[in-house]
């Protein structure tokens, strides 16, 4: 018989009739060292251990809610959705599960659901194993908040030891990864080392050789899908979220991403993307900092010089519709006033000339909320390659350039500093966090009262989100920061490229120009890949 006092609940609930729902969750946290699943644990073990325990009592049992492959450490799970809205609905005033962990271990969310919760919608929560039943006053049910608060700190040292193991192997150049991208494969003898996929490999290689020919993204998919280039989803035989995919048409997207893979050059970036904590599941994408880079872990698809002069010509290569002329400032024209693009647009057959005009007004110009910006675009680019020159040719001595580089990035913070400053802020927030598990830990001792807990929790929740932002700041300006030293030589080389031909091409002055604003009184704005081009431009409009 499960329990002791199985006749002494019998006779005190006899007035009661109860609908029971049994509860199990299980997840991976429940796995051991081996990948085994643990028998006590497991979905059939729960389910037979609980299901019994009803029979004894003699309860009606109205359903069974199985999340199965969910963390206990938030509550989006669909089976237990489910059983609140049958709780909502009235079907269900009992709810049993083999332990307090099955239900959550989440201790805030957890102890809302059996403080709170079920007490208001009149059901009676049971974990077995614990001995916690709300129906009865008791010690157990007293300490419940305790477990709930031991089971939290369990997922979050599981979470810790599997983040460190997974970490490890990262930095030993181990795939850690699901499915390897386009081109590669897992080692059959080895999953943690990719090899080249001989049957995807020279799409790959393809694809590189366009977009160094100068080709655009769009004009990239264009290709693979008139010539019917099977997409991944095709083969490999997945469905992809993209619909299109699955009928064989590419996406400028896809092109864009192979194109800026590192992976294709033998090397390893992992570790682009995390969970928020151990209590969200959402991914975010991570600083570059903290990425985890290993080079030459696999046999590369491309070769790093042609990789790299790929990245300076795609650039500015937005994902955009088809156009039958790419004129040489193409894409890179914005509006000054409203930020967004400026278009070329076809030439008139009137005088066959070419003139641009902002997006914002092309579109919305009865709303007034922007000027024409019309402008004959020749005469635009005239001038533009012009100033471009003037600069070059007055500031073309290197020592000169150099100092005045130096001058700029002296005013700055230095990495180190940077990342001091982050590790300090990020400090601030774990202690925080540790003051609010302190308060939650007083308020269960009923040394503060709710009252107080909540008003200190918003206090601390607000400070924390305050340093988090601050944190993003710092990651952002990390990110901006160049290296001008090492970018000297290069920028040096374009500069001396450029003056020395009489007609710039469009992928010079890709790898050159990040973007070029026009006001609506036709003055422009040129903005340089090289923050040494861009200060030397500010002196000279000075």
């Amino acid at each position: 018989m499960i329990g002791g006092n199985i006749i002494n609940i019998l006779t005190a609930v006899k007035k009661n009739i109860y609908h029971v729902a049994i509860y199990i969750r299980l997840s991976k946290e429940d796995e051991d060292k081996k990948g085994m699943i643990k028998d006590s644990n497991s979905v059939q073990n729960q389910k037979s251990f609980l299901e019994n325990y009803i029979k004894e009592l003699g309860y009606e049992l109205v359903d069974i809610y199985i999340d199965d492959g969910f963390t206990g450490t938030n509550f989006e799970r669909p089976a237990f959705k489910r059983m609140i809205q049958d709780i909502e609905k009235g079907r269900i005033n009992m709810v049993i599960t083999k332990d307090l962990s099955r239900l959550g271990r989440d201790y805030i969310e957890t102890g809302e659901y059996v403080e709170k919760y079920f007490p208001s919608k009149n059901v009676r929560y049971v974990s077995v194993l614990d001995n916690i039943d709300t129906f009865f006053s008791t010690s157990n049910n007293d300490i419940a908040p305790f477990k709930a608060v031991i089971n939290d700190m369990y997922s979050r040292d599981n979470s810790k030891k599997i983040r460190t193991a997974l970490r490890t192997l990262q930095e030993d150049g181990k795939w850690v990864g699901g499915c390897a991208p386009l081109g590669y494969m897992q080692d059959p003898e080895n999953k943690n080392h990719l090899v080249i996929n001989e049957a995807e490999a020279p799409i790959i290689r393809r694809i590189f050789a366009m977009a160094k020919s100068g080709l655009t993204y769009y004009q990239i998919k264009e290709i693979l899908t008139q010539e019917k280039v099977p997409t991944a989803s095709i083969l490999r035989k997945k469905h992809s979220n993209t619909p299109m995919a699955n009928d064989g048409v590419w996406c400028s997207k896809t092109v864009k991403t192979i194109l800026q893979n590192q992976l294709y050059v033998g090397d390893l970036v992992q570790n682009r993307r995390s969970r928020i904590s151990y209590k969200i599941r959402k991914m975010v994408k991570n600083d570059e900092s903290e990425w985890v880079i290993v080079k030459n872990t696999h046999e590369p698809l491309v070769d790093r010089k042609t990789f790299e002069e790929v990245q300076k010509i795609l650039s500015n290569c937005k994902v955009r519709s088809k156009k039958d002329i790419y004129r040489l400032f193409d894409g890179m024209l914005y509006c000054y006033e409203c930020k967004r693009k400026i278009s070329i647009c076809k030439p008139r057959k009137s005088d066959n000339r070419t003139y641009i005009c902002c997006n914002t007004y092309r579109m919305y110009s009865k709303l007034n909320l922007c000027t024409s910006h019309n402008f004959n675009y020749d005469v635009l680019e005239d001038a533009v390659l012009k100033k471009i020159k003037s600069i070059f040719q007055t500031y073309l001595d290197q020592d000169k350039i150099k100092n005045r580089v130096k001058s700029v990035c002296d005013k700055e913070l230095s990495k180190n500093e940077y990342k001091m400053k982050f590790e300090s802020l990020n400090n601030q927030v774990l202690l925080k966090e540790e003051q609010l598990d302190k308060m939650y830990l007083d308020k269960l001792d009923s040394k503060i009262t709710e009252e107080m807990f909540n008003r200190i929790k918003l206090k601390l929740e607000i400070e924390i989100n305050k340093i988090k932002n601050e944190m993003q700041e710092i990651n952002e300006l990390m990110e901006n920061k160049e290296d001008s030293e090492n970018m000297n030589l290069e920028c040096m080389n374009l500069v001396k490229e450029f003056l020395n031909v009489e007609n710039p091409n469009r992928t010079l002055i890709l790898k050159l120009i990040q973007k070029i604003e026009i006001t609506k009184n036709k003055e422009v704005n040129i903005y340089f890949n090289f923050k040494k081009l861009n200060f030397l431009l500010e002196e000279n409009n000075h």
